[in-house]
């Protein structure tokens, strides 16, 4: 089994999930682009939805898939979001942003009547937090925000935490989401109290938005071997 083979199954899976005339909200990363490719597979059988993308690049895919986009500001109502997500923790607590595209991944989900996280078996963790969290900031005084971003996960319990800001691999300048903003990425090693923590990072000036999804994805679709299970929360 590949890792893309689990990614396809969850994707699949998650398809049965989609009515007609529903407005979506695509995910970003690569098993939220599989399901957006496979959605317009079933757009070219006649299935009319409309898609609103987290990301430039999720638009782009939906576009070449033949989905039909509506701006966000002109959906009264988001039927359902199909994202993935960088580790699935107890009671489906998510790290999600290694694709940057945290914030806008946040404010559809949590305008989503369901939010759906699709991946494959790797991503399952018992605690979180063996995944850098990413903290996107504003990139006035950023430097003052990171070290306020460390005192609050010292302060919820993380031992030792790393605080750096991404760099862009291929420019080597620092990494702007399409809000143009930074990330800061978190080594946390462990986080034992994810409701905690995504409290007090929420509280800093300075931070938009942070990578701890809580309590919005009711559904997992985890993609293995064979097929997908789906768990619901």
């Amino acid at each position: 089994m590949t890792g893309e083979t689990a990614k396809s199954h969850a994707a699949r899976a998650a398809l049965n999930y989609v009515k007609d005339g529903m407005v979506l909200g695509l995910g970003s990363g690569s098993t939220a682009d599989i399901f957006t490719e496979l959605l317009g597979l079933r757009v070219a059988d006649g299935l009319t939805v409309q898609g609103i993308p987290t990301s430039q690049n999720t638009a782009d895919v939906a576009t070449e898939a033949g989905v039909q986009l509506l701006p966000i500001e002109q959906a009264d109502r988001i039927d359902l979001t199909v994202d993935g997500a960088d580790e699935i923790g107890p009671k489906f607590a998510l790290i999600k942003g290694g694709g940057g595209c945290l914030l806008r991944e946040k404010i559809i989900a949590n305008a989503s009547d369901l939010m759906i996280v699709i991946a494959d078996e790797s991503k399952i963790v018992e605690t979180l937090g063996a995944f850098a969290l990413p903290v996107e900031v504003d990139r006035f005084g950023f430097t003052i925000t990171a070290k306020k971003v460390f005192d609050v996960l010292c302060n919820t319990g993380i031992a030792r935490p790393g605080v750096v800001l991404r760099v862009d691999k291929r420019s080597g300048e620092p990494f702007i989401t399409d809000g143009g903003h930074y990330i800061l990425d978190c080594a946390c090693g462990t986080i034992t109290h994810p409701v905690k923590t995504a409290v007090q990072l929420s509280a800093v000036p300075g931070v938009v938005e942070h990578g701890l999804f809580i309590d919005l994805a009711r559904v997992a679709i985890i993609g293995g071997e064979h097929g997908a299970e789906v768990l619901e929360h």
